[in-house]
């Protein structure tokens, strides 16, 4: 079975009901999803590093705050220079959420954030794969999937209330699509590895 690990940061909440949602899209597929919650900016980051690296897939989650990731998944970002020098990320799928209290706020230049750290671990980027809403601004209502317009990944809008009250249904669908989406290219991704890998031998 095909894993999908999710290492995502939230600082109140509301980030986390994304990547639970995440996590029900990777099942809803079939596949194995492993929650990695970056607590804090002290903690030991090598069991989560450890477990990513024995992933098919990855998705990294954050929130936007000041108009890109938070400061502690930067600081997991930059922990993971060692796996950078050995490669052990490299070919993997990636994918990535974040989830501000604006409509905006600047979410596109946090999922850059997350699109380069993947690049930079030579990394294959899955994207959100869902078209912005065909409605006027007006009928976009908390249902609407992708209701922010975006293509890179996730793009959650969260009011300053509790986390089960928002981010909204929309937004909880939308990362519960991507997670799926990642799951079932993962599955394709590795079947194809495997296939090379008999190729290889047989010439």
């Amino acid at each position: 079975m095909t894993t999908v690990a999710i290492i995502y940061h939230s600082g109140y909440g509301h980030t986390a009901v994304l990547a639970d949602k995440v996590a029900e899209g990777v099942r809803d597929a079939g596949q194995t999803p492993v929650l990695l919650k970056i607590e804090s900016a002290a903690q030991d980051f090598g069991p989560l590093i450890e477990e990513a690296t024995k992933a098919d897939a990855i998705v990294f989650g954050a929130p936007t705050y000041m108009g890109d990731v938070s400061g502690v998944f930067k600081v997991f970002a930059d922990a993971t220079a060692g796996v950078f020098f050995t490669g052990a990320w490299k070919d993997k799928l990636a994918a990535g959420f974040t989830n501000s209290h604006s409509f905006a706020g600047d979410k596109g230049h946090a999922l850059e954030s997350l699109t380069i750290l993947a690049a930079q671990h030579g990394m294959n980027w899955v994207n959100l794969g869902l078209a912005p809403p065909g409605v006027t601004a007006a009928e976009r209502g908390p249902d609407t999937l992708n209701r922010v317009g975006s293509f890179l990944g996730v793009a959650g809008q969260s009011d300053n209330v509790s986390p089960e009250l928002s981010p909204p249904a929309g937004d909880r669908e939308t990362a519960r699509l991507l997670g799926e989406r990642v799951a079932k290219a993962a599955v394709r991704w590795t079947v194809g590895a495997h296939a090379a890998a008999e190729l290889g031998k047989a010439a």
